[in-house]
């Protein structure tokens, strides 16, 4: 009975048109994501003067880049189960209260050692935030329009990124890197708003809260009446069966072992090309090719620009071609364009920027349609612990990155090398999502995952 309350409840949200609330509530979850993404990446505009300023060596500035991703790590692995037992709202906003503070904590650094540390917390607060978030928009929108609903939203992310390639632009060579990481607390006053927020009713129906999910859903539904006037038929909710376990060593059994392992691959794969590529950038331009400061952080924000435009692509697409067509596409250009960087070797900053821009178009999809797939995957009682599953691979991804581009530039290998590396695990993922990868676009969550 529980079970059939629960589809139920489910069958009624799939019904709903995008209402103007359920709009609201991506607009200030997105808004939260955007500074996540901000974040993220500031310690990489702001390598080029700390380094100058400490006289980092390479393995100190390596540390300093993976430090905020260890603490990522630490995120996904506690949020997720946080999340499917306390909620996704409050989940959130202390992941953004944690993360904004430690970015004013960074801004008073007196030391590299004090800048480390706040990365760390810094970096706990991103890693849950993402996850917890793309999570809950995935659970309150419709199968139909799920695919687009969501990744707009994730455009939020991406944007976080390109901002903050825009303004380290202007802020580093003018104020400093303290002002970045001042700018980064700024999200702090976006915890009022998310009080308005209304929690999932997925997963209050879950949890046996169906007074709660009836109200909260009712709110959507009013939402959706007033606006577009009379409802659809309630479609009779399919038939469920669930595997019987209950908490999160159900993911590694079954049905669900199969999908845990694909998504792990992914996000590994994805997150490791990424930032194997992004996170040196800004220092290698200086370095090796000898721009400055300002030269090399224009053709960050070049790059950036780039990846945004694959995630536009992607997210207005993903609902008509599916998720794995998406990801396998994505993937597979990503082999190419960097196959081909590894073989033609470039020997300047314009050609570098070249294939890296070209190549991000690729893999910013991909990273953006896995914050869609990921929670596609698993039932609402487990969603975010699977979702951080996923990000615990991709926060491992994020560490391996950094050091297997600055082993390889350190050693002498090269930008070639990185390229040829970086191609060969993007040609790992294209063929896992191929082969193994299950389709998931404009199906109900409770068929998808019972």
């Amino acid at each position: 009975m529980t079970e059939d309350r629960a589809t139920r409840i489910g069958a009624r949200i799939d019904r709903l048109p995008v209402s103007r609330l359920a709009v609201r509530a991506r607009l200030l979850i997105g808004a939260v994501t955007f500074f996540d993404g901000f974040d993220q990446l500031l310690i990489a505009y702001a390598l080029p003067a700390l380094r100058g300023q400490y006289r980092l060596d390479t393995a100190t500035t390596t540390f300093t880049i993976t430090v905020g991703s260890v603490g990522m790590l630490v995120g996904a692995l506690l949020t997720g189960r946080l999340a499917d037992r306390f909620g996704r709202v409050p989940v959130v906003a202390h992941c953004l209260l944690l993360y904004s503070l430690s970015s004013l904590l960074a801004a008073f650094a007196p030391n590299i050692e004090w800048l480390q540390a706040a990365r760390f917390l810094q970096g706990i607060g991103i890693g849950g935030e993402v996850l917890v978030a793309a999570t809950y928009i995935s659970e309150i929108i419709g199968a139909r329009t799920r695919g687009r609903f969501v990744l707009v939203y994730e455009l939020a992310f991406v944007a976080g990124l390109a901002a903050a390639a825009l303004v380290s632009a202007w802020v580093v060579p003018s104020f400093g890197w303290r002002a970045l990481f001042g700018v980064g607390a700024v999200p702090v006053f976006l915890v009022l708003g998310l009080r308005r927020i209304p929690e999932s009713p997925r997963w209050l129906a879950a949890r046996g809260r169906f007074d709660e999910a009836e109200a909260v859903l009712g709110r959507f539904e009013s939402a959706a009446r007033d606006q577009f006037g009379p409802l659809p038929e309630i479609a009779p909710p399919p038939p469920v069966t669930t595997t019987g376990e209950t908490g999160a060593r159900e993911l590694f059994r079954g049905p669900y072992l199969r999908r845990t392992i694909v998504v792990s691959v992914l996000w590994f794969v994805a997150f490791l090309v990424n930032y194997g590529l992004t996170s040196w950038l800004p220092t290698i331009y200086t370095s090796v090719y000898h721009l400055d400061v300002h030269t090399s952080l224009l053709y960050s924000v070049l790059t950036t620009v780039a990846g945004l435009v694959g995630c536009v692509v992607i997210a207005v697409t993903v609902d008509r071609f599916g998720r794995r067509a998406g990801l396998v596409t994505g993937l597979l250009g990503t082999v190419v364009v960097l196959g081909a960087a590894a073989l033609t070797a470039p020997a300047t900053a314009p050609g570098v920027l070249l294939f890296v821009s070209t190549a991000a178009i690729f893999v910013f999809a991909v990273n953006l349609a896995l914050n869609l797939y990921g929670p596609e995957l698993y039932p609402t009682r487990a969603r975010a612990a699977g979702a951080s599953i996923g990000g615990v691979f991709a926060r491992l991804g994020v560490i391996a990155g950094p050091i297997v581009t600055g082993a390889l530039v350190g050693t002498g290998g090269g930008i070639a090398a990185v390229f040829g590396v970086l191609a060969v695990a993007s040609a790992l993922g294209c063929g896992t999502v191929a082969l193994f990868g299950v389709e998931t676009a404009r199906r109900p969550l409770e068929v998808l995952s019972p």
